[in-house]
């Protein structure tokens, strides 16, 4: 339940944080003509109001990458795309997010952020059958329009008069979905009918304006400043280690300072720790060292500010402790193993980690335990 909590509070912040974080940029009001704007896309173009002149409708939808409220509409904004396009409704979707700006700690539900070359890799992973635009280095389109969070959509007539601006509909999850106030929207403009509902609120995650680098580096420094403890390990604890009933999901990295490929992983696996710890996650280093190294090993974890669980083979028999946690693993190193919080493996990978794809395959797991 507590992932479930963590989201609605997430999506929650638009609503309630918005006066006390963020500068104030009013919404578009009703009736007023369409901002322009010239922002880059994911397909190299850059795109301004003439490139959708065709259109009957426009709509431009204030969304972005890292933000799970945005990451539940990504298929449905693909849907409303596919089933208007052949009317003559244009969707456009523009990130008003400054990446500098986000924390780690608010990357717990997404594989990657909101900087432009992220955005290429989701546009491409997902398919986006529309433009998505970068508007986070200078946020001027997105300073007209006003978007309080993400999504927020902006829909304009023929002559680009706003005529709706709100949610895309009413629940986050598909499945509660009772009023597609974005879809009615059109529908009655393409009819040449008044907008039912012009306007409605927005739940989501607050627009992340330019103005929190500060802030940001506040909290690296304070990951920085966390103590950083080494322990040894037997094969007893090794096997309770692989066991796993903390509860948790459970990422188990083995490595060792004489590894050049386990030295040039390690940063993105402590980058990863600090996006999901906050969730039902924990990360685990192993070093596959001896006990008279110690020192050697603590001083790379703290030059890596590695502030988890760290362990150290506790007794010079390499090999019954690889046997204690996993007889099926050879003993190269990088080894790296995601258990979920029954023990069961979900990830398995001897020698360096596809980053990205560790992300994925964590994000995925953890969504998979919230309650639907």
């Amino acid at each position: 339940m507590k992932t479930a909590f963590a989201l609605a509070a997430c999506a929650l912040l638009a609503v309630i944080r918005l006066g006390a974080e963020q500068p104030a940029y009013a919404t578009l009001p009703l009736g007023s003509p369409a901002p322009d704007f010239n922002v880059p896309g994911m397909d190299g173009q850059n795109y301004s109001l003439k490139d959708f002149a065709g259109a009957k409708i426009l709509a431009v939808i204030f969304t972005c990458t890292h933000c799970p409220t945005a990451q539940y509409y990504e298929e449905r904004i693909k849907k409303l795309v596919g089933d208007y396009q052949d009317k003559g409704v244009a969707v456009v979707a523009i990130s008003p997010n400054d990446p500098r700006s986000v924390r780690l700690d608010e990357l717990g539900y997404t594989d990657l952020s909101d900087s432009f070359e992220e955005m290429k890799i989701r546009a491409k992973h997902k398919q986006f059958n529309f433009p998505y635009l970068y508007d986070g280095d200078t946020e001027t389109a997105s300073k007209a329009y006003g978007p309080v969070a993400t999504p927020h959509a902006f829909i304009f007539d023929t002559e680009r008069k706003l005529r709706y601006v709100g949610r895309i509909d009413d629940a986050e999850r598909e499945q509660f979905v009772k009023v597609h106030d974005a879809r009615n929207a059109i529908d009655a403009l393409l009819a040449g009918r008044e907008v039912p509902v012009k306007q409605t609120k927005v739940v989501g995650c607050s627009v992340k304006w330019a103005g929190k680098a500060d802030e940001v580096k506040k909290f690296m420094e304070k990951l920085a400043a966390e103590p950083v403890r080494l322990e040894l390990a037997d094969a007893a604890a090794l096997a309770v280690l692989r066991k796993n009933d903390s509860g948790k999901f459970r990422l188990v990295n083995f490595w060792a300072t004489w590894c050049g490929p386990c030295i040039t992983e390690f940063p993105e696996l402590i980058t990863i720790n600090r996006m999901y710890r906050h969730r039902d996650f924990e990360f685990v280093t192993v070093a596959a060292q001896y006990p008279d190294e110690q020192q050697d090993v603590l001083k790379f974890l703290q030059k890596q500010q590695a502030s988890g669980k760290n362990l150290l083979f506790g007794e010079p028999d390499k090999y019954k402790l690889i046997e204690a946690f996993d007889p099926g693993w050879s003993g190269a190193l990088p080894y790296t193993v995601f258990l979920n919080p029954e023990g069961k493996v979900i990830y398995k990978q001897e020698g360096a980690v596809d980053p990205l794809e560790l992300k994925r395959v964590s994000v995925k797991a953890l969504n998979e335990r919230k309650p639907w």
